[in-house]
């Protein structure tokens, strides 16, 4: 039996991360199909999956990351490696996860050093255009975002008082989302289901169309600008906001003079924050431990990986939308899965010391190398 790819699952480092790339079920379809997966030491704890069950789906479990990413050619994360991960880098070594390079200077130019080849899974692009390992965590993060804003309303956490749902004879709350993507689509739905007051904006007028069509016209659809944006932020008890440019650092969209008009005891949640954020007074990273602060008498959510806050869900969520790019790297090996799997390859953003994504390179006035240049033509 020969062993063609080795996987390494470490635990995640970055705080208030509970997640782990993959679930017990998604290891055993690898490991049945003969590749060696390792994972560290209770790295699927905080998610519900004990070493006894990775180890039943045929992983082995080591009790050091040193050992994982000494031994793996391919090391599968959720979020992007933190500073004490950075001397572990190992030429020709394939990274696959969340990275959000726009953001992280200091990872690229490591990635770039020890000439890494980084598969980000934000990047990756489906054949049909969309962002297919973005969607399930903005699916997750478009839900908490209303469970955390009825949470935050509550006069107790520091909110106005107001039940998003209302009851007969009171108007509900309301609920404001800037950008109708999936993020966006996920939180009206919850919104609505609790019966609040919906809005969303944005600049694609046949999205908006395609929200009143789906939600049968129980949304206010407006198209975004200076004037709309600051009228309905008036009127918000919650306000979502949810724009996102895959490999670019996010928009600014909610100026600080925007908040200040918001109504006191109102909830605030920039759900782009990972990629640099929507809103110009997120001036500070929160976490799951400390997910909010007071400005302008709004509260303020910034959480960077707000599906953490849900790990068996978001865990399961990830592993099932990674695995098929996963088995694409074990049945061929990872140069040939990126030289002829062209959703695969639109995740590369770095690769053996050249950047290889444009825009990552326009972030940081990079030099651009087309990937084709160094894998060569697809194999026909």
């Amino acid at each position: 039996m020969i062993t063609k790819t080795i996987f390494g699952i470490p635990k995640e480092l970055k705080e208030d991360e509970y997640r782990v790339a993959l679930t017990p079920d998604s290891v055993k379809i690898i490991t049945d199909s003969e590749h060696k997966v390792y994972i560290e030491k209770d790295a699927g704890l905080l998610s519900g999956f004990t070493n006894e069950m990775y180890v039943e789906a045929g992983a082995e479990i080591l009790d050091t990351k040193e050992e994982i990413w000494n031994k793996a050619n391919v090391i599968i994360k959720v979020k992007e490696p933190q500073k004490e991960e950075y001397s572990l880098f190992r030429e020709d070594q394939v990274i696959f996860s969340y990275m959000h390079l726009a953001v992280e200077k200091e990872l690229v130019d490591n990635l770039l050093k020890k000439k890494v080849c980084a598969i980000c899974a934000e990047s990756i692009r489906s054949n049909e255009g969309g962002y297919p390992l973005l969607r399930p965590m903005s699916e997750v993060a478009g839900r908490l975002a209303i469970q955390l804003g009825a949470h935050y309303l509550e006069l107790n956490n520091g909110g106005s008082g107001v039940l998003l749902g209302g009851v007969p004879g009171v108007r509900p709350g309301k609920v404001v989302i800037v950008g109708g993507g999936t993020v966006g689509s996920n939180a009206a739905k919850v919104a609505l289901g609790m019966g609040a007051d919906v809005s969303v904006l944005d600049i694609n007028s046949k999205r908006l169309a395609f929200l009143d069509l789906i939600f049968n016209g129980s949304i206010k659809t407006h198209y975004f600008n200076t004037t709309t944006i600051l009228e309905e932020a008036k009127k918000a008890d919650v306000l979502v906001s949810a724009v996102l440019i895959p490999n670019r650092k996010a928009p600014v969209l909610i100026t600080e003079d925007v908040v200040k008009q918001m109504k006191k005891g109102s909830f605030l949640i920039d759900v782009a924050i990972d990629q640099g954020g929507n809103v110009e007074t997120m001036d500070r990273v929160t976490s799951i431990k400390n997910p909010v602060f007071e400005k302008f008498g709004v509260t303020h959510c910034a959480i960077p990986n707000l599906p953490s806050m849900t790990p068996g869900t978001s865990s399961f969520a990830y592993s099932y939308a990674i695995l098929p790019y996963i088995m694409q790297i074990a049945e061929s090996g990872s140069f040939m899965a990126i030289k002829n799997v062209d959703s695969l390859a639109s995740g590369v953003n770095t690769f053996r010391g050249e950047v290889t994504n444009l825009e990552l390179a326009e972030a940081f006035g990079f030099e651009h190398t087309e990937l084709s240049l160094l894998v060569g033509f697809k194999v026909r």
